[in-house]
């Protein structure tokens, strides 16, 4: 049986180190900062929002064109021709990589694609969840992994707490009026992943710390999860006792593995300085 080999956008915050020992290959997203356009990952998420600073300019985010994924396509083709691809996507309702990836695809008959419809860590976990399942059934066809993953990605939930409104304001995912609100009353707003959008659905008041206590019950008390793993992802800037508090709390739940990783480039550009995520699965 072709050995299966995943593909993601660098944007489901998978860390470059963790990736390659998986055997995933990330493609890159970009972000532009005033005229200057980069990939995700080119630089530190602190040092783009210190170079935003200087310039007076918010970052812009886009997607992966169809010359980044048959770069790596046809880097992976050469070294595995019997290699199958399947292609683990970042929610094609917030960008157009899933379409890049179909049009890399086509004439390309050992690549497979699936819409998680998630984005950063919430992508990343069906990345990590189907990586480890491919490892440990080498004899799966590739047609098999993507049925795991999509199965996967209907399990996971993922939420957001953002750190600076005015980058979703930016970003277009937030509507002024709930801006202006959520500034003026000090709201701390749930981002949640539905359907594939971003969809504003609690408001939280107080500490940060208190309100990641908050959001980790809003996502783990409504359906039964599994405590096998909750993943946390942070941006720069955000305090350390909220880590502790988040971690603390999980564990408190019956979490098994706390992970924590760190927003790139482009989750960044839409979350703001200061922002926390975390995913987890349902059973």
């Amino acid at each position: 049986m072709a050995r299966v080999i995943i593909t993601a956008e660098t944007g489901c915050d998978l860390p470059a180190a963790e990736a390659a020992e998986l055997g995933v290959e990330l493609v890159p997203m970009h972000v532009t900062i005033g005229e200057k356009t980069v990939d995700d990952g080119t630089i530190s998420p602190s040092e783009m929002l210190e170079e935003c600073r200087q310039l007076g300019v918010l970052p812009r985010t886009s997607g992966c064109v169809p010359a980044d994924f048959q770069a790596a396509f046809d880097r992976i083709h050469a070294a595995e021709p019997d290699a199958q691809i399947l292609h683990v996507a970042y929610s094609s309702v917030t960008t157009c990589s899933l379409d890049s990836a179909l049009a890399a695809a086509e004439g390309r008959d050992y690549v497979t694609t699936v819409d998680t419809r998630h984005v950063t860590i919430g992508q990343g976990l069906v990345v990590r969840e189907t990586a480890a399942w491919v490892r440990e059934h080498p004899e799966a066809s590739v047609e098999e992994a993507r049925d795991f993953a999509a199965a996967t990605a209907a399990r996971v939930r993922m939420a957001f707490l953002p750190g600076d409104l005015g980058y979703l304001r930016a970003g277009g995912r937030l509507s002024n009026v709930a801006f202006l609100g959520a500034t003026l009353l000090k709201i701390k707003p749930v981002v949640e992943v539905k359907e594939g959008k971003l969809v504003a659905t609690k408001k939280l008041r107080g500490s940060m710390s208190g309100a990641a206590v908050s959001l980790i019950d809003h996502l783990a008390l409504g359906e039964e999860f599994d405590p096998a793993r909750i993943v946390f992802v942070k941006s720069p800037g955000l305090p350390e006792q909220v880590q502790r508090a988040a971690t603390e709390h999980a564990q408190g739940l019956g979490f098994e593995q706390v992970d924590w990783y760190h927003t790139g480039d482009v989750i960044t550009s839409h979350c703001g300085p200061g922002a926390l995520g975390v995913a987890l699965l349902v059973r």
